[in-house]
């Protein structure tokens, strides 16, 4: 049973979601959410996972040398000081740890799922998917638009049937 009620209770997903999303505070230190919609998040996650393999990890400059371009500017455009502002954060939210006696870090087992989930989702779910039933312009013939289509005019149809007010 435990096991069933663990599969089904998004209440998991959303507790996950929100250590990532929203500020944390670890030891007395705080550290602003990676919000997800988030385009430097976005990048930064992706440039994370080019190092999740690298059994050296990688150091502040290997990161802001992959992380600069993803956001349209050279790496010297980004300071070293800013990079360390961000891999505290990726620290204190448990997506990176530094390697004992060194200056370099590597990805958590739990920013490694983070990371990847969340760039996959973005990439190949929410912008694409967004694409096609947002804007007024989407092209009709997407199987995703006419769905979006047909559930909004039910749900008119719905509403004007049961004279629901504004």
């Amino acid at each position: 049973m435990d096991v069933q009620r663990i599969s089904q209770d998004c209440a998991l997903g959303e507790d996950a979601f929100h250590r990532v999303n929203d500020p944390v505070e670890v030891d007395g230190q705080r550290a602003s959410g990676l919000r997800f919609a988030d385009e430097s998040v976005q990048a930064l996650f992706s440039a994370l996972l080019v190092f999740r393999l690298l059994p050296r990890g990688f150091s502040n400059r290997d990161l802001r040398n992959h992380w600069a371009p993803l956001l349209g500017k050279a790496p010297h455009d980004i300071t070293p000081g800013q990079m360390t502002y961000h891999l505290r954060r990726l620290r204190l939210h448990g997506l990176i740890e530094r390697i004992p006696g060194s200056h370099r870090y590597r990805l958590t087992r739990h920013g490694c799922r983070i990371t990847l989930f969340c760039t996959r989702a973005y990439s190949r779910i929410l912008r694409p998917g967004l694409a096609l039933i947002i804007p007024p312009e989407a092209r009709d013939d997407s199987e995703l638009r006419r769905g979006f289509d047909q559930v909004d005019r039910v749900i008119d149809r719905w509403i004007e049937k049961r004279k629901v007010p504004a």
